[in-house]
């Protein structure tokens, strides 16, 4: 069988094998020899129970999928590999029509599965946050400019000076949530202007602010991939973007700071065949901003990215979530994990470098 009929395959992130009815081995991608361990030329042939701890349990799930090829079959098998070591992995089989006895095995490893799923949720979440954000916002403008003009109107009226110190209270705060407000539909309203941009540039650009913001007690930790290419991105929207990441990481060190052992750590690499938002990418950014930190608390881990969620006295609770608007425009993700003493945020962007490719 000509194995050119299975090059499209190569395109994809996820392990695929293709076998024949008796469950060998005709063709397997790229995804899949990473994932086995195992060369193609060594593959090809091979019985495909026998990468499985239960070999019998597989061969059977085989058979049933042939006796009834309609629909996919899904099914945990846990795979051992030459090496000894052993990963439990979602195993798909589908038998295509016209395909002539062939079988289409995917294999996913569960944290990879996990890995998609949660990238999905954040995204949904992400398009409901926006919707609520506009709507929110809009809401609060709309009364705002008639709130704030009635206390004016009322100051001219009042006799009494000491009286309008209270109006001035109504404008003053009318204010401070037209600013809010307006922070809230900025990354809506800005145009995404696309041009070449150089990450380390962005970095250097952070640093220097957050440097010029906090002069003693920060140590900046530069771990730089200086091979990394230019490439298509909007320079503005991303400093703003790493620059509420970095700026959070140092808001939380302020005791470190104080003690003179505050780190922040700003590494970048490129990293090959990335799926992000279900769409494959042959190159992508991985830029990380790593502090020393107390850690992000439990309770809110999960609704960090949400609007107006905070962790600090006093914050606004809008730093990560236009971050994550930013990078979101770019096709990228950001995800954190956090531990007392260790935070991490990794922002995560596919590397175009024209507007065809990505």
């Amino acid at each position: 069988m000509k194995k050119e009929r299975f090059q499209g395959l190569e395109l994809l992130a996820t392990a695929v094998v293709v076998s024949n009815l008796e469950g060998v081995v005709l063709y397997a991608n790229l995804s899949a020899e990473t994932l086995l361990e195992v060369s193609r030329r060594s593959l090809d042939g091979q019985a495909l129970a026998a990468l499985f701890v239960e070999a019998n349990a597989f061969r059977e799930f085989l058979n049933k999928s042939h006796a009834d090829p309609f629909g996919v079959k899904r099914q945990v098998f846990e795979l051992i590999r030459p090496s000894g070591t052993s990963e439990h992995v979602h195993v798909t089989l589908s038998c295509p029509d016209g395909a002539n006895g062939v079988t289409i095995i995917e294999l996913r490893e569960i944290e990879q599965q996990l890995k998609v799923d949660r990238e999905a949720r954040m995204m949904d979440q992400s398009l409901a946050n926006k919707e609520l954000i506009r709507n929110l916002a809009h809401e609060i403008k709309n009364p705002l400019g008639g709130i704030r003009g009635a206390a004016q109107l009322l100051e001219i009226e009042l006799p009494s000076p000491e009286l309008k110190e209270y109006t001035q209270v109504v404008i003053k705060e009318s204010d401070r949530l037209q600013t809010l407000v307006d922070r809230l539909l900025a990354p809506h309203r800005k145009p995404h202007i696309v041009s070449m941009m150089n990450i380390h540039e962005v970095c250097e650009r952070v640093r220097s602010v957050i440097l010029a913001e906090h002069p003693k007690g920060l140590k900046f930790i530069r771990d730089y991939d200086i091979s990394i290419p230019e490439f298509l991105g909007d320079l503005e929207q991303l400093i703003q973007a790493i620059l509420n990441i970095v700026r959070n990481a140092a808001q939380a060190l302020t005791s470190q700071i104080a003690e003179g052992t505050a780190q922040i750590t700003l590494c970048t690499r490129v990293v090959r065949r990335v799926t992000l938002n279900r769409k494959q990418h042959r190159l992508a950014l991985d830029l990380q901003v790593i502090d020393n930190g107390p850690g992000i608390p439990t309770e809110i881990m999960e609704r960090i990215f949400f609007p107006l969620v905070s962790g600090r006295e006093g914050g606004s609770g809008l730093g990560l979530t236009l971050a994550q608007t930013f990078v979101q425009q770019h096709e990228g993700i950001i995800e954190c994990s956090s531990t007392p003493g260790r935070t991490l945020f990794k922002v995560t962007l596919p590397l175009q470098f024209d507007h065809a490719t990505s």
